[in-house]
């Protein structure tokens, strides 16, 4: 290799985010099956930690004007109402429901993210090894980009979570948690218009965080910006 080879495959930095990362405009996000029924049998994440995560993550799909699609099994039959956590960032959204164990078999939902026409999908919810495993494969095989919000999913055992999500990342699915889902949609503290949203999810749902950021604002009058 020449000098002058060498000298072009030297990589240039720029002030610009990663193709990867997510932004608001950019993804469906897709909140599936977080209903009585699927937590009673959910051991991999306490329920309380999973009912903040699916709040923390639905809060800033509302807020951020995500595209979401709510979607149930069987509601009224036998699984029972979504949690009203994920539920109330949304007044007015009707709740898909289905039969179908895989979200992306079920006509109705895939009517709604082909209207919506976005090629990224965000998925989370109950339980990992079955409704968000189908979908996820059924996505990512239909050639969207997927991205799966791991401590916002759980299932029967940790066992069963953790080799699920392995097997979508195995096939190209990307994982992230519930906090950085929020903090990707920021992703820079000068974004004044949502600076108070952001930090406001945060005290709220954000665990640790948000205690740090209370602290730091009521003690110093803290600012990220």
């Amino acid at each position: 290799m020449t000098n002058a080879t060498a000298a072009k495959t030297v990589a240039v930095a720029k002030a610009a985010p990663g193709a990867t990362l997510l932004n608001p405009q950019d993804h469906t996000l897709v909140m599936i099956d977080f209903q009585s029924q699927m937590a009673f049998a959910t051991h991999s994440i306490d329920a309380v930690t999973l009912r903040n995560n699916a709040s923390l993550v639905a809060s800033a799909a509302a807020g951020f004007g995500v595209s979401t699609v709510l979607t149930t099994v069987a509601e009224k039959s036998f699984s029972g109402p979504m949690f009203e956590e994920v539920t109330a960032p949304f007044p007015g959204q009707a709740l898909l429901d289905r039969t179908s164990m895989n979200t992306w078999e079920d006509e109705a939902v895939i009517r709604r993210i082909n209207e919506i026409g976005k090629p990224r999908i965000v998925l989370a919810g109950l339980w990992t090894s079955v409704c968000i495993v189908g979908p996820a494969l059924s996505a990512l095989d239909q050639g969207f980009e997927v991205y799966v919000i791991a401590d916002a999913c759980g299932d029967v055992s940790a066992e069963a979570h953790n080799r699920a999500m392995e097997r979508m990342v195995q096939a190209g699915a990307r994982p992230m948690t519930s906090l950085q889902y929020l903090l990707e949609l920021q992703r820079d503290w000068a974004r004044a218009e949502t600076y108070d949203l952001t930090t406001g999810i945060a005290k709220k749902v954000g665990g640790a965080y948000g205690i740090g950021i209370n602290y730091a604002k009521t003690m110093f009058g803290a600012h990220e910006g």
